[in-house]
C-alpha cells in the first residue's frame, strides 16, 4: 500500500510542540529514541506554577508513551519542597533537581516548561497560561485527580480560573468515568479500533493536546459501534498519558 494511502493509525506519528519563542510547532524529539531532557521552570508553588509541572509531566509521559527516553528535572527558585508535594498529590511522577543539570547527558533535546513571561532560556520553550483559584474550598480539600482534570482539560495556552463549578464538572465527569470504565472491565477484552488509536495519538502528537483526548473518550464513551471491551481499552491507554487514574474502581460492586 503507497504510503499516501495508509491509514492514519499506521502513519509514524510525531510528537511536535509550539515553540513559545516563535510560534512554530517543531519536533519535541528530533532524533528518534535519543535522549529528551524536559525542564520545568517555576518560581514558587503558586497554581501556575503547578500548571507548569503538570504540563511538563504530560510532556513526560507524551514522549515516553512514542518510546523516546526523558530526563525530566524541575529548576525552580523558591518552595520546590511544596510544589513536588503539590505535584505528586495530582500523580506528576518524581523530576530531579536541575539546578546542577547544566552540563547534560548528551540530550538530543532540550524543552524547557515555562510559565507565561516566566522564565527565557535558550532552547525550546514550552508555555502554560496562568491559572487562578477561585473555589471557596481550598483546592487541598478536592480530590487530585478531579482538579488534574480541570487543569487538563482547556488548551495549556487558555488562562484559567478554576471554581466551585469547573470542580463540580471535572468532579462529575471523573466519577461517571470511573463507574463506565469499572462496568466495562467486566466484559470481553477487544482491541482498540486503529481508527480510535490513531485519533488520540494524533490529538496528543499534535502540540500535546489534552483537550482533544479527552474530546475523544467523550466520543467513545457513546460511541453505537464500539464492544464495551475496546472502550475498556481505550480509556486504559489514554490514562497512561491523562494520568486520571480512570481503573481506580475496578472490582467494585456494581
Amino acid at each position: 500500500m503507497p504510503a499516501s494511502d495508509r491509514p492514519r493509525a499506521y502513519a509514524r506519528l510525531v510528537l511536535r510542540i509550539t515553540d513559545a519563542r516563535t510560534g512554530r510547532l517543531v519536533d519535541a524529539a528530533p532524533a528518534r529514541r535519543g535522549l529528551t531532557r524536559v525542564q520545568a521552570h517555576t518560581c514558587g508553588s503558586d497554581p501556575t506554577d503547578l500548571r507548569v509541572l503538570l504540563v511538563a509531566d504530560l510532556l513526560v509521559r507524551a514522549l515516553e508513551l512514542g518510546g523516546t527516553p526523558v530526563w525530566a528535572l524541575l529548576t525552580g527558585e523558591r518552595q520546590q519542597a511544596q510544589l513536588r508535594a503539590a505535584g505528586a498529590a495530582l500523580g506528576v511522577r518524581p523530576f530531579e533537581d536541575g539546578r546542577e543539570a547544566d552540563t547534560g547527558l548528551g540530550e538530543a533535546q532540550i524543552l524547557h516548561v515555562v510559565s507565561e513571561d516566566g522564565a527565557e532560556p535558550d532552547g525550546v520553550r514550552v508555555a502554560a497560561a496562568p491559572v487562578h483559584w477561585e473555589t471557596a474550598a481550598p483546592p487541598g480539600d478536592t480530590d487530585p485527580a478531579v482538579l488534574r482534570l480541570a487543569l487538563l482539560a482547556p488548551p495549556r495556552s487558555t488562562p484559567l480560573r478554576v471554581g466551585t463549578a469547573d470542580l463540580g464538572d471535572a468532579g462529575d465527569t471523573l466519577a461517571r468515568w470511573r463507574r463506565a470504565v469499572a462496568a466495562w472491565a467486566r466484559r470481553p477484552s477487544r482491541p482498540i479500533p486503529d481508527r480510535v488509536r490513531a485519533d488520540l495519538r494524533a490529538a496528543w502528537e499534535d502540540d500535546l493536546d489534552a483537550a482533544g483526548v479527552l474530546r475523544v473518550l467523550h466520543a467513545v464513551a457513546t460511541a453505537p459501534d464500539l464492544a464495551d471491551g475496546a472502550r475498556f481499552e481505550t480509556y486504559a491507554y489514554a490514562d497512561r498519558l491523562l494520568g486520571l487514574d480512570l481503573t481506580r474502581d475496578l472490582g467494585a460492586p456494581a
